[in-house]
């Protein structure tokens, strides 16, 4: 994947094919032209770095990965706050592009203490792909448009289809429910990334992985047979957990759980339910559990679903 170019997940073609097909063979074979050295990342931001010891004022926000991209604008301007705020000091690759989101792996300002963070950034049309969006916003406490709790279902929808600023205000809640139910999580020892801010439409993180080589989701690894049943285990625990601080995944499957050196993390909760406010919602714990256990079938684990999600519900309500 070129470096200067967003990934697009519907994209089947390979950029070589693509060149080879416009320009002809002998067109790849033209050398390439030598980057120079003050573009280099790494010297860029020794640069920066230097006029900040030197007493300078701090560079403008303007990562160099970005520079090609057609919607770099709208991504600068999301992640800006973060650099201002000491968090990231620049952009470094794609780790995966989505209909709601892209996440992008960033060097992190070394105040953090840390090498890398990845940073989420959701797109305007987010809400285009959400299914079911009703049942997710009766799970939830809801927000008006001028950001006041609201107790009846209707004034947050007259409200919300009316104006742009009823529209954003929505847009905005589910971006701040997702940061706050991974700080929950993680505060009580689920296995998520730790959650570092959020604002706006941008969600920072822990980045799990190395730079260049993200952490891969389930569905894009083969496990060892053995590893199997305890990571099966490990997810089923990290469910119950979060079903013990009232909150249902709502959209968990091996394209939301990433494996990285033996260990599994859960990622995505713009889809994440709390019972307390719609106490119908067994069927998306149970569809949860489903997925999951039919991604481990695979590797001969025998898992009840029903039975699983039945026990685990109970205990959460104090029966069992």
């Amino acid at each position: 994947m070129d470096i200067h170019t967003e990934y697009d997940p519907d994209d089947a073609e390979t950029f070589d094919e693509k060149t080879r097909l416009a320009l002809g063979s002998t067109a790849l074979h033209k050398p390439k032209k030598k980057a120079s050295y003050e573009s280099n990342a790494d010297v860029q931001r020794w640069l920066k770095e230097q006029a900040l010891e030197d007493g300078g004022v701090k560079p403008e926000f303007n990562p160099t990965f970005l520079a090609s991209l057609r919607d770099a604008p709208w991504i600068v301007s999301s992640l800006v706050q973060f650099y201002d705020q000491d968090l990231i000091t620049d952009v470094l690759h794609v780790v995966k592009s989505g209909k709601e989101a892209t996440v992008y792996c960033c060097a992190a300002d070394s105040s953090t203490g840390i090498d890398y963070l990845a940073a989420k950034v959701y797109r305007p049309r987010m809400f285009r792909s959400l299914k079911n969006d009703a049942i997710y916003r009766q799970s939830r406490m809801q927000y008006d448009r001028d950001g006041r709790v609201v107790r009846g279902g209707g004034r947050h929808h007259s409200t919300g289809k009316s104006s742009e600023r009823g529209r954003a205000a929505r847009v905005n809640s589910w971006i701040e429910y997702e940061f706050q139910t991974q700080s929950l999580l993680y505060d009580n020892g689920a296995d998520v990334p730790k959650p570092v801010a959020q604002i706006g439409n941008a969600v920072l993180m822990e980045y799990i992985g190395d730079v260049g080589q993200p952490a891969l989701t389930l569905r894009e690894v083969t496990l060892e047979r053995a590893e199997a049943q305890p990571l099966f285990e490990c997810i089923l625990r990290n469910v119950e957990l979060s079903l013990a601080h009232n909150r249902i995944h709502g959209d968990l499957s091996e394209y939301n759980i990433l494996y990285w050196q033996g260990e599994v993390t859960m990622i995505d909760f713009a889809q994440a339910v709390d019972p307390r406010y719609n106490p119908d919602i067994f069927s998306l714990l149970l569809r949860d559990i489903e997925r999951v256990c039919s991604y481990f079938a695979d590797y001969g684990v025998a898992a009840d679903a029903q039975e699983l999600a039945n026990e685990i519900w109970l205990r959460f309500q104090g029966v069992l």
